[in-house]
């Protein structure tokens, strides 16, 4: 059997643990028919490559739910595999469960649950609402997430998924710009895990709003929020997928999608080898980093889900990302985002 997952140990290394152990006919967390041969992708892959195409080469996928709506036909849905009774006893942290499900049906179990919330350097603590790292901004080293679609994903956080909103759009975009001012502006046109390699390399000190990895050794705290608003964060993580091609396969796929959503493999295996679970009990019961983030996570918002929004969601991520650092005022900025937008 071949899989796809993407390629930071986070995504790679409890799966590829279970894959040496089946090989080695070790059964610590069960027995399977057959063991997966994992391949990776890069993160820029994960974030856009079509999942209906990658389902032509791989039985079990490791999907983004955003890049579902074009990918239906090309998937098994989770009912063609499992009894209602075996869904209805999983149960996962905040909206993931959720965010796989489209059209009345589900497309992908869990795997790893995670939202854009606060990270630090340790023994500092990015502060609770946005006109507090506003005003913390000035002076210190900060820095934004603007790389790939990530610069959309901030401003769509910061209206709390009504990106079409006039008057939300501008405060966001405001925001942004007031913030990237201040900011080191190389760093915030990094990625997630290149902006926390530069916290942890003590090049900058802290940033607001970022996708949350367990194994970087900061402080992460929940997601700024508007004053007497909830934390505004994005839904990311990532679900397990089965492509239509897997269909002579189906129990050992059951079997292996039983097992990564298990209380064995989810709470142990995942945390011990640096994996981020998707599981409810984790994020209910753990200290540290799921505590402190579990409100964002709670509260995130889920993305569209339509044939093209990937697409949509890389042009409006440049849209963002150029007009704020040509310093495009923030209305007509964000007339140009809503002209993209006009059509949909």
């Amino acid at each position: 059997m071949r899989g796809l997952t993407w390629d930071h140990p986070r995504g790679y290394a409890p799966l590829e643990r279970l894959t040496r152990l089946d090989q080695a006919g070790e059964h610590p967390y069960g027995r399977v028919p057959e063991p997966i041969r994992w391949d990776r992708q890069p993160l820029e892959g994960f974030e856009s490559e079509p999942i209906a195409t990658l389902a032509e080469t791989y039985d079990v996928l490791v999907i983004d739910h955003p890049g579902l709506g074009a990918a239906v036909d090309a998937l098994v849905p989770m009912e063609e595999l499992f009894a209602p009774e075996e869904l209805a006893g999983l149960r996962f942290a905040g909206r993931s469960w959720e965010s796989y499900r489209l059209d009345g049906r589900q497309w992908a179990l869990p795997l790893d649950a995670a939202a854009q919330v606060a990270a630090a350097r340790q023994g500092l603590r990015v502060p609770g609402t946005w006109p507090e790292v506003a005003a913390r901004a000035r002076g210190a080293r900060l820095a934004l997430c603007l790389g790939g679609p990530h610069a959309f994903l901030m401003f769509c956080a910061l209206t709390c998924g009504d990106f079409l909103d006039e008057a939300a759009g501008e405060r966001a975009l405001e925001l942004m710009a007031e913030l990237l001012a201040h900011a080191d502006r190389e760093v915030s046109l990094l990625d997630p895990i290149g902006v926390l390699d530069a916290i942890a390399a003590g090049r900058i000190d802290w940033c607001p709003l970022l996708y949350g990895y367990v194994t970087y050794p900061l402080a992460f705290s929940d997601a700024p929020a508007w004053p007497g608003g909830p934390p505004g964060s994005v839904l990311g993580g990532t679900g397990l997928a089965v492509s239509r091609r897997a269909a002579g396969k189906r129990e050992s796929v059951r079997t292996h999608l039983l097992r990564l959503t298990s209380e064995p493999v989810q709470a142990g295996l995942f945390p011990a080898t640096g994996g981020q679970p998707a599981a409810h009990s984790v994020w209910e019961n753990g200290d540290g980093f799921y505590r402190d983030t579990r409100a964002t996570l709670e509260a995130a918002w889920i993305r569209p889900r339509f044939p093209g929004y990937i697409e949509r969601q890389r042009r409006s991520s440049a849209i963002v990302r150029d007009g704020l650092l040509a310093g495009t005022p923030p209305r007509s900025l964000l007339k140009e985002l809503h002209e993209e937008w006009r059509t949909t």
